[in-house]
């Protein structure tokens, strides 16, 4: 495990990791800590955390991972929720954000801080706590932990009503890693880099299928640092989300409109080129003699950009544009497309390279030992090993999602294609249905429409309305580019938005992307939106998914505008 300080990457081997497990379990144990205690962790990805995942497991000890970014309110009801003992902090940053709710979680016996933190304990003293406090009882209650035992709590980011706390056992991890395991041929030698929150059920459970590998494992500064990293280290792997591959792709094609005459030229047809790409050759030999050539002038440039090691790219936690996963795999990056819930732990289904494993525009086949059924109404239900325990406190939640046959019901609506690879179509609770009586997917509506350069983001508006609408955020740093080659002047991003050149401009690529959908799909009025949209300001959930109700609510005014004008 690897981590940068001071501009040098520090590594500890998995002699020391067993080390820093061992010594921290007993410093918990001497701490008083128990089977069944919850512990909380709010703490950014590092080797320190997957030093406290694993004492905790191995104690017996729940860990409640929480994301640094929820609301103080969610942080007092998840305290409070499952009774936290203990919390972990990375730094003096997260630990003035959860101050003020201590108070009102009684449960709570202390903070530790990884960095320290003047008048904040520090996790090193556990660990000499454990140093001095070695005992055997560590061994005995391993042997007492049985497989269906929880592990972990993970709280849903609530993006309606409070959070539901997922309740995972040790098994469910297990499984669902040894399932993945079978589809990538990684080997000790590999290097990975992580920066999606750990969390997050997604990296987790990569993040345990590149220790059972025995790779090295690299966490990144921060996301700002990606690339950066990426030069350093040379990853052969990681984990991403779809918006980490449109940024990519984007910067690609920014450089690529950036070159002249023939180079441009080139670029462009090779880009093409790989917008066609078929799995195992299907568009024929003279395909793939083209493909060669794009490759030795284009694409292996792209590789270099990358490191020139990447053996595969896992995307996950939402749809990813099938365009771009064509164009990637031609230029010889695999990308691997897997679907799954906190409450699957995580995946159903993934793409794989074997002959028939995979389709562009699914998320592939169902993971051995995973069953995958299609309801009447289109939702996609799941069972097997990884479906959750349950909802923490919340038994009647639990038996809404999970039916009486023990199948999960996912909330998401799909098809399998050839009876075999699953697409998802949108959220079951995301549809919504005109004035008119026609039933709407926004999801499918917006991806379309995130194809243009110019749209870094839209959201679908509509629900009983007689037209479909859209707010859209612009790809600012395509526009300054575009606009700078036409000689329009960009000040800022509110001013920009009001130019009528760029509203026309808009407007072409919204016409063109009609074109594409059903007539009662479309787009017919839009309106520009200057603000950035992410997670701290709440318009997207921790996995970069947008916040629905949350967008509705804060441009009310602007939506009711567009309706009122008709």
């Amino acid at each position: 495990m690897c981590f940068k300080s001071y501009n040098v990457w520090n590594t500890y081997s998995s002699e020391d990791y067993l080390n820093y497990v061992n010594n921290f379990s007993f410093g918990l144990l001497k701490l008083g800590v128990k089977k069944g205690d919850k512990i909380a962790t709010i703490m950014l990805n590092s080797p320190e955390w997957n030093f406290i995942d694993m004492s905790l497991l191995q104690i017996g000890a729940i860990q409640v991972p929480i994301y640094p970014t929820v609301s103080e309110a969610n942080y007092k009801f998840i305290f409070n929720d499952a009774e936290i003992k203990y919390v972990f902090v990375s730094n003096n940053e997260i630990y003035q954000r959860i101050k003020p709710v201590l108070k009102d979680a009684p449960t709570i016996k202390n903070v530790y801080s990884i960095d320290k933190i003047v008048g904040v304990k520090n996790w090193q003293e556990i660990l000499k706590l454990g140093e001095n406090n070695i005992t055997t009882a560590l061994k005995s209650i391993k042997s007492s932990i049985s497989p269906n035992y929880i592990a972990t709590i993970i709280y849903t980011s609530g993006t309606t009503g409070t959070p539901k706390g997922v309740m995972l056992s040790h098994n469910n991890f297990i499984s669902n890693f040894l399932a993945a395991a079978t589809i990538p041929d990684f080997e000790m030698t590999d290097r990975t880099l992580s920066f999606l929150p750990l969390c997050h059920v997604y990296e987790r459970m990569l993040n345990y299928l590149f220790q059972y590998f025995g790779m090295s494992i690299y966490y990144a500064e921060s996301i700002d640092n990606l690339g950066k990293n990426i030069r350093e280290i040379k990853p052969h792997a990681f984990g991403a989300v779809p918006r980490v591959l449109e940024k990519t792709y984007d910067k690609i094609v920014r450089k690529g409109r950036g070159l002249k005459g023939v180079k441009k030229m080139i670029f462009f047809w090779a880009l093409n080129l790989g917008h066609r790409y078929e799995m195992n050759k299907a568009n024929g030999w003279w395909y793939e003699f083209k493909l060669k050539i794009a490759d030795l002038l284009v694409f292996s440039k792209w590789r270099q950009a990358l490191g020139n090691h990447i053996k595969l790219i896992v995307s996950g936690g939402a749809t990813l544009q099938p365009r771009l996963a064509r164009v990637f795999c031609a230029a010889g990056i695999k990308i691997m497309e897997g679907y799954g819930l906190t409450e699957t732990s995580p995946v159903i289904a993934a793409s794989s390279f074997l002959p028939d494993g995979y389709k562009f525009g699914t998320v592939g086949k169902n993971l051995p030992g995973v069953k995958i059924k299609i309801a009447e109404d289109g939702e996609i239900l799941c069972k097997g090993p990884g479906v959750m325990l349950g909802y923490y406190n919340q038994p009647e939640k639990t038996a809404e999602v999970i039916d009486k046959d023990g199948w999960l019901h996912t909330g998401d609506i799909g098809v399998l294609e050839d009876g075999k690879y699953l697409k998802i179509t949108d959220r079951k609770k995301e549809i919504f249905k005109t004035s008119g009586g026609k039933y709407i997917a926004p999801q499918v509506v917006e991806n379309k429409f995130k194809e243009s350069p110019f749209i870094e983001n839209i959201m679908v508006v509509g629900e009983n309305k007689h037209f479909c609408a859209g707010l859209i955020l612009p790809n600012f740093e395509h526009l300054e580019s575009w606009c700078k080659i036409k000689g329009i002047e960009f000040t800022t991003n509110e001013a920009i938005i009001k130019n009528q050149i760029i509203i026309n401009r808009i407007q072409r690529e919204v016409d063109t992307q009609n074109t594409h959908l059903d007539k009662t799909e479309q787009i017919k009025k839009f309106v520009l939106i200057a603000d950035e949209w992410s997670i701290e300001s709440g318009e997207l959930s921790p996995t970069l998914k947008l916040r629905r109700k949350f967008v509705h609510e804060k441009y009310y005014d602007v939506i009711d505008a567009i309706y009122g004008k008709t």
